[in-house]
């Protein structure tokens, strides 16, 4: 995979059955991560019609489509967010889902490879018919220019995990390396 795509569904904060046939993975308003119908690998080759996630407008190949559940109702100008605006527990998601995706298809964070909707347009030079998304996020005023956004989103996922995470992630990544020393110690024993 070359690239992630993020989206905002323009919908309730549950993904909808559409949502789900469009998006790779779908995050809930409380951040809960859902993956879509479609897996990541239907989008790697040639595209079948019918059988993989159609996100972005002939830019489907390659690009792993990731939605925030949210925005019904929105409207760019004069701006309103509509009744279920993007929540901070999304963002949260995002990031770390974001995070581990760049790692699991060793996808760089760059503005061509980690971009949001509304910046395929300028960045990738790929017309989206006035695609928004995501151009606006919780504590803005109204939506700013689209690689703006996309820089905040971009840094948000390269920002170091909060300190309780890494603990607990060290705890396992710690377990892991005494497990693999336990077998090896076992195995030496047993050569000698």
């Amino acid at each position: 995979m070359q690239r992630i795509i993020i989206h905002w569904t323009g919908g309730p904060h549950q993904p909808t059955g559409l949502d789900l046939h469009h998006y790779h993975y779908v995050i809930d308003g409380t951040g809960k991560v859902h993956p879509g119908r479609f897996p990541v690998a239907a989008n790697a080759g040639r595209l079948v019609k019918g059988a993989y996630a159609a996100h972005t407008l002939n830019c489907n190949t390659g690009s792993i489509g990731v939605a925030l559940a949210a925005m019904a109702g929105a409207v760019e100008q004069p701006f309103r967010p509509g009744s279920v605006p993007v929540t901070e527990a999304q963002l949260r998601a995002l990031a770390g889902l974001c995070r581990e995706l760049c790692a699991r298809y060793a996808i760089p964070l760059t503005p061509r490879t980690v971009l949001t909707h509304a910046e395929v347009q300028p960045t990738l030079g790929i017309a989206q018919r006035g695609k928004w998304d995501v151009t606006w996020l919780p504590g803005m005023a109204a939506p700013g220019p689209a690689v703006e956004t996309g820089h905040r989103l971009r840094a948000l996922i390269a920002a170091p995990l909060p300190a309780q995470e890494t603990r607990a992630r060290g705890g396992v990544i710690a377990g892991i390396v005494a497990l693999i020393a336990r077998i090896f110690s076992r195995q030496n024993r047993s050569f000698a």
